[in-house]
C-alpha cells in the first residue's frame, strides 16, 4: 500500500509539472492544487506538516506579493509609459545603444520588482517600442530575448527578487542579508557575462540606426500590470521621487533583515506607504489591490511544496543524499559546480520552483559544514535561476515570455531560442559557479 501511495505522488509530481508545460496559459495555481489534494489524499503528506508548510512558505509569498503591489501602483502613476520614453530617448536613434539599455532596463525591474513582475512589465513595453519602430520579426528578437534572460536571471543577485529563492532561504535558514553578501558579486558579474555574450551572438542582426519614433501612449488594458489611468501626466521629477522611495523599501528589506526585524512585514508597511500616496495623488483607493493582486501566487507556491514535500516524505530526498554526500563534502568547488549543474539539469526537466525546493531541502538532511552548505545552496540558485534559461519552459518566467511575445505577434521557435541559450546560458552557468567559490573563500 506505502508503495502504491508513493507512486502516485511521483506521478502527481510529474503529471503537474507536465501540465503546466503543456497548457502555460491555464492559471499555474489550479495543477499546483489539484496535485497538493491529491498527494494529500495518498497520506505521503500529514495535515501536520501543513503547518510546517505554511510556516515555511507565508513569508515569502507576501514578500512577493507586497512587491507586484508596488508595481501596479507605479504603473497607475504611469511610471512604465515614463520608463519607455526615456529607453528610446536615451537610444538616440542607436540599435546597439538601446541593446544595452533594455538590458539594464530588464535588470533593474527584477531588482524592484521580482522576475515574474519584471517579465510582465518589460515585455509588452519592449513589444510595443519596437513595433512603433517598425522593426522586422528577426530584428525584435534581440531585445526581447536578451531582455527575457536578463529580467530572468537577474533574480539571482538577490533572493527577495524570486518568490522560490526567498522560500528556500528560510529552509537552510540564512538571512537575506547574508545570501546577498556572498552572492551579489559574483552573480551581478555572471550577468555581465552573459550580456556580452548575448551582444556578441546578435551583434549582426542588431540594427545600427533606428528609425525616429513619434512619442506613443499604450492604450488602455495593453500591460498585464494595468492600473488606474493617471488624470495627469506626472513631470520626471515626481517620477524619480517614485524610483527613489521604491528603491528605498528595497533596502529596507535588507535592513530589516540584519536587524531579524520580519522582511514580509516591511514589505507589507513598504507597499502600504506606495498605496497611501497613490491615494493622496489619484484620489485611487487602496481596496482596487484586492481585485488586481495575483493571489494566486500564494496557492501555487502553497500547493508545490505540498507536493515536494511528499517527494520527501518517500525518500527523494535520501536517495538524492546517498549519490551526492560524497562529492560535495569533497570541496567548495565541487559542492558549486556539483549542486548548480544538477538545478540546470533538473530545473529544465521538472521546472526551476520544484527543482530547488528538492534539491534544498536534500541539502539540508546533508550534515555539511555550514559554509559548504552555503555555498551549495547559493550554487543551486544559480542553476535555478540561470541554468533555467537553457530551455523555454525551465521557469514560468520564460513560459509566459513566450505566450506573451506570441500573442503580441514575434515568432520564435524553440530551435531559435535555442540556438543562442545553449552558447550563452552553459558557459554563464560555469562562469558563475566558479566564481561564487573563489569570492566565497576570499570573504571568509
Amino acid at each position: 500500500m506505502h508503495d502504491l501511495m508513493a507512486i502516485i505522488t511521483v506521478c502527481t509530481f510529474f503529471l503537474t509539472v507536465g501540465f503546466m508545460f503543456w497548457r502555460p496559459n491555464v492559471n499555474e495555481a489550479i495543477p499546483a492544487t489539484v496535485g497538493a489534494f491529491i498527494v494529500l489524499l495518498t497520506g505521503t503528506v500529514s495535515l501536520g506538516d501543513l503547518g510546517s508548510i505554511t510556516e515555511t512558505i507565508y513569508g515569502a509569498a507576501i514578500t512577493i506579493i507586497a512587491t507586484i503591489v508596488m508595481a501596479i501602483v507605479l504603473e497607475s502613476f504611469g511610471f512604465f509609459n515614463w520608463a519607455a520614453e526615456i529607453l528610446t530617448r536615451k537610444a538616440r536613434g542607436s540599435g546597439i545603444r538601446l541593446f544595452w539599455l533594455t538590458n539594464l532596463f530588464c535588470f533593474l525591474m527584477t531588482l524592484f520588482v521580482n522576475n515574474d513582475g519584471s517579465i510582465l512589465i518589460t515585455t509588452p513595453i519592449l513589444l510595443m517600442l519596437l513595433k512603433s519602430m517598425g522593426l522586422k520579426n528577426h530584428q525584435k528578437i534581440p531585445y526581447l530575448l536578451s531582455g527575457a534572460l536578463i529580467a530572468t536571471a537577474s533574480s539571482a543577485p538577490i533572493g527577495v527578487s524570486n518568490i522560490v529563492n526567498l522560500i528556500a532561504l528560510k529552509i537552510v535558514h540564512m538571512d537575506l542579508y547574508m545570501q546577498t553578501a556572498m552572492m551579489f558579486v559574483p552573480a551581478f558579474i555572471g550577468l555581465m557575462f552573459m550580456a556580452l555574450l548575448l551582444f556578441a551572438i546578435f551583434y549582426r542582426t542588431l540594427p545600427k540606426k533606428l528609425p525616429e519614433v513619434e512619442p506613443w501612449k499604450m492604450t488602455p488594458g495593453s500591460h498585464p500590470l494595468k492600473g488606474e489611468t493617471p488624470k495627469e501626466k506626472f513631470n520626471g521629477k515626481f517620477m524619480r521621487n517614485v524610483l527613489i522611495f521604491v528603491f528605498c523599501v528595497r533596502i529596507s528589506l535588507f535592513v530589516a533583515s540584519y536587524l531579524h526585524f520580519p522582511v514580509a512585514l516591511m514589505a507589507v508597511i513598504g507597499s502600504a506607504f506606495l498605496l497611501t500616496w497613490r491615494w493622496i495623488y489619484l484620489k485611487v483607493p487602496p481596496v482596487d489591490m484586492l481585485k488586481k493582486t495575483p493571489w494566486y501566487i500564494l496557492i501555487f507556491a502553497f500547493g508545490m511544496y505540498v507536493i515536494i514535500y511528499g517527494l520527501r516524505n518517500i525518500g527523494l530526498t535520501e536517495w538524492l543524499i546517498e549519490y551526492l554526500q560524497p562529492i560535495i563534502s569533497g570541496s567548495l568547488l565541487h559542492a558549486s559546480v556539483l549542486m548548480g549543474g544538477l538545478l540546470s539539469v533538473m530545473s529544465n526537466l521538472f521546472n526551476n520552483h520544484p527543482a530547488l525546493m528538492v534539491g534544498t531541502l536534500t541539502l539540508t538532511n546533508m550534515g555539511l559544514d555550514p559554509l559548504t552548505l552555503k555555498v551549495a545552496y547559493l550554487a543551486s540558485v544559480i542553476g535555478s535561476d540561470v541554468g533555467s534559461l537553457l530551455l523555454p519552459i525551465g521557469t514560468l518566467a520564460t513560459i509566459m515570455w513566450m505566450h506573451i511575445i506570441r500573442k503580441g505577434g514575434v515568432k520564435l521557435k524553440w530551435a531559435e531560442y535555442m540556438k543562442v541559450t545553449v552558447l550563452v546560458i552553459p558557459l554563464t552557468v560555469l562562469f558563475t559557479l566558479v566564481l561564487l567559490t573563489y569570492w566565497v573563500s576570499w570573504i571568509f
